[in-house]
C-alpha cells in the first residue's frame, strides 16, 4: 500500500493483478486498484473531480480526467472517509499510476489538489 497526505487529506492506493481476467497472450492485463480517502484537516471537503496519468510500458502516457470518482463526488466531514475500487487495463504487464483529486473546501470554496500517489502495475505472470 502506498499513502500520500496533502493539507490533512490522506488517500491510500493498494492494488491487485487479476489473472483470472487477464490474457497475457493477447497483451491483456487487468489491475484493480481500492483507494481510501481519509480526511484528517479541520475542514468538510467534496471531491469534485480527478486526474490520472497512466504509464504502459511501450506504449505512450495517457490521461484520465473527469468529475468524481467511479460516479459520485463524495463529501467529506472532517474525520470521515470514503473508498472505493476501480481498474485499469494495459497492454503491457509493467505500468504505473499517479494522479490528483480536485477538491473544494465547503466553507469557503478554497480548491485543493490532493495528490494521488505513484504506484506500481506489476502482472504477477511468473507464478505458477
Amino acid at each position: 500500500m502506498v499513502t500520500a497526505l496533502t493539507e490533512g487529506i490522506r488517500v491510500s492506493v493498494q492494488v491487485d493483478y487479476q489473472a483470472e481476467f487477464s490474457s497475457p497472450h493477447q497483451h491483456h492485463y487487468v489491475f484493480v486498484y481500492k483507494i481510501l480517502i481519509e480526511n484528517n484537516s479541520g475542514y468538510t471537503v467534496q471531491l469534485m473531480t480527478r486526474r490520472w496519468e497512466i504509464f504502459d510500458a511501450g506504449e505512450a502516457r495517457k490521461i484520465v480526467e473527469g468529475d468524481g470518482v467511479v460516479g459520485q463526488q463524495p463529501v467529506l466531514e472532517s474525520g470521515q472517509s470514503h473508498q472505493y475500487v476501480s481498474g485499469c487495463n494495459l497492454r503491457s504487464g509493467l505500468g504505473k499510476m499517479k494522479g490528483h483529486y480536485y477538491m473544494e473546501r465547503i466553507h469557503d470554496g478554497r480548491q485543493i489538489e490532493v495528490t494521488i500517489p505513484e504506484f506500481q502495475l506489476i502482472a504477477d505472470i511468473f507464478d505458477n
